[in-house]
């Protein structure tokens, strides 16, 4: 729950927010957010072109394309450049879990990462960058045959990528976290409703997953998933 403090800083801010899916799941949750709580008065806009919406607004739009990190980058940095990262505010993009693959080279897509927000970071000191890990996917559960095929075959909620997303979020977490604004979505994600954190071993490491009863399909936030994610990601944006 959102306190009056909070609820006054976010409605003075122009966010801009990029994303997919998952993002998609986010929005429907800070919509919900709005409708439980008739003080949050957001002026929320799905637009590419954020930069010509005047006031104060919360402003998202679709990037890139999955599996492709670098198009989300790209995206992102052309959509400050067009304008929104000369007019200040607060502006955050993530990547998906469908971005991480068996094959993912993770230290080349931290380093994409890292040397976008540097540069955005020299060309518009006024902008204020919130960090965001990678989403999870839940562990398989005892489903049947045909639908295990189906989830390897995809290659999506497997074991491997869950390896790939975790490494790419402790490296954002050691270079960001705790110096810069950070929303720790996978955090969330795999943090059970009674405190504990669903993951599985891989030798002595604990790989976080996302915990199933945020989801109803192993990768997307469900009503309870996405609006816990949806009042954390508020709270993160109020202290910016």
């Amino acid at each position: 729950m959102l306190n009056h403090a909070q609820i006054q800083s976010l409605m003075s801010k122009r966010i801009f927010f990029g994303h997919q899916s998952v993002g998609d799941n986010i929005m429907q949750g800070i919509r919900d957010c709005v409708a439980a709580e008739p003080r949050l008065k957001l002026n929320i806009v799905a637009t590419p072109d954020p930069h010509t919406v005047p006031g104060y607004a919360f402003l998202e739009a679709h990037i890139g394309v999955n599996r492709d990190p670098k198009s989300k980058t790209d995206a992102f940095n052309q959509v400050m450049d067009n304008g929104f990262g000369s007019q200040g505010g607060v502006a955050f993009y993530k990547y998906c879990y469908i971005d991480f693959g068996p094959s993912t080279d993770v230290s080349q897509v931290f380093a994409l990462y890292r040397d976008g927000i540097t540069e955005l970071r020299r060309k518009y000191p006024s902008l204020a960058i919130v960090h965001s890990t990678v989403p999870l996917t839940a562990r398989e559960s005892n489903t049947t045959t045909k639908s295990r095929v189906r989830s390897f075959l995809r290659g999506i909620i497997g074991r491997d990528p869950n390896v790939k997303r975790n490494q790419f979020n402790e490296l954002l977490r050691q270079e960001y976290a705790g110096k810069e604004p950070l929303f720790d979505i996978a955090e969330i994600e795999s943090t059970q409703s009674d405190g504990s954190r669903s993951y599985f071993r891989r030798g002595f490491q604990k790989i976080y997953t996302l915990a199933r009863e945020y989801t109803n399909d192993g990768g997307h936030l469900n009503e309870n998933g996405r609006r816990l994610a949806a009042e954390q990601l508020l709270a993160v944006l109020a202290t910016v």
